[in-house]
């Protein structure tokens, strides 16, 4: 308990710093009104000056440039806000992990952190929120590792941190698989003896991933049912443009068959709490949901999720 709580002191980890300036100016191109951002807050760490053991530049041919730049959809603009390498602190204290660099389908070079430990408790693929990059999350990259006791490993989509290429939604939903593919290598398992976590739009991605995959456990945290109904929240004159299938959490979610965890802010106003109950009721059993009180989209979790979180892994192993 004293742990958890010393936790909850951690700054959220998920999103971004800033809207982009091309959402901005097709926002006020359009006459949009504002609401609430799409997108997270990420506060980024001091820059240390520790040296870190592990690899520091990628293999050479994953320095090369993209020849092409693929066509976005004007709702792909308004929805991914990366941050990129050298931003943010690369050298994080007391967090034990590797780089890895591996291939999306499309051969887009991918970046990822490793964070092993020994006899693991869970070996988990963690997939950020839509802004910022992994290099924000080493805080809780490392409560997950030494805390928790499970190996994991994070990775940043396309056009993130130091992966290559522009993000689209059908990118980064490659991206996942090949993430999952390399972090079952690197840890000796089966892709399927997985879990799977994400926050945000990282949740719309493992769900579509767990449909397929059907890996041992999924955890979610302020995940949307449909990505349409959040571009109806936020960009109201513009979610027409949004296919109805198009990161379809909700439909996804009721293909997986395996253990699921849930949590949402009750104060939540990116994805309103509602929403996090409507991707919930699409879930098959066993499922848990943990309302986090008075929580807003970028509120640290509570100690009673990192509880239920507890025994959701080691419900996993009996």
């Amino acid at each position: 308990m004293r742990v958890l709580t010393l936790f909850l002191m951690i700054a959220p980890f998920m999103g971004c710093e800033s809207q982009s300036e091309e959402a901005k100016a097709i926002e006020e191109s359009l006459g949009v009104p504002r609401k609430e951002s799409f997108f997270e807050q990420v506060s980024p760490p001091t820059v240390s000056k520790k040296t870190s053991t592990a690899q520091t530049l990628p293999p050479e041919s994953s320095v090369e440039e993209e020849t092409e730049t693929p066509v976005r959809s004007l709702d792909e603009m308004l929805l991914f806000f990366p941050s990129r390498y050298p931003e943010g602190n690369w050298e994080p204290d007391d967090l034990h992990y590797e780089d890895v660099w591996f291939e999306s389908a499309d051969g887009t070079k991918l970046h990822g952190w490793y964070c092993p430990v020994e006899k693991p408790v869970a070996v988990m693929l963690f997939a950020h929120g839509n802004g910022g990059h992994l290099a924000h999350r080493a805080e809780l990259l490392k409560f997950l590792q030494t805390e928790l006791q499970v190996s994991v490993m994070m990775f940043d989509y396309r056009g993130y941190g130091r992966s290559k290429g522009v993000p689209t939604v059908k990118g980064i939903l490659q991206d996942a698989r090949a993430a999952a593919n390399i972090l079952a290598e690197k840890a000796d398992v089966l892709p399927e003896e997985l879990v799977l976590i994400g926050r945000s739009l990282g949740g719309a991605v493992m769900i579509d991933l767990a449909a397929e995959l059907q890996p041992s456990g999924l955890i979610v945290e302020c995940t949307f049912p449909s990505l349409k109904e959040v571009a109806s929240i936020h960009y109201r004159k513009l979610s027409w443009l949004v296919p109805a299938g198009k990161l379809n959490s909700a439909e996804r979610l009721a293909e997986y068959q395996g253990p699921f965890l849930q949590s949402h802010g009750t104060l939540d106003r990116i994805i309103p709490y509602d929403l996090g109950q409507k991707l919930y009721e699409a879930a098959n059993e066993p499922k848990q949901f943990v309302s986090i009180p008075e929580g807003n989209h970028n509120t640290p979790q509570s100690v009673e999720y990192y509880e239920a979180l507890n025994k959701f892994l080691a419900s996993l192993r009996e």
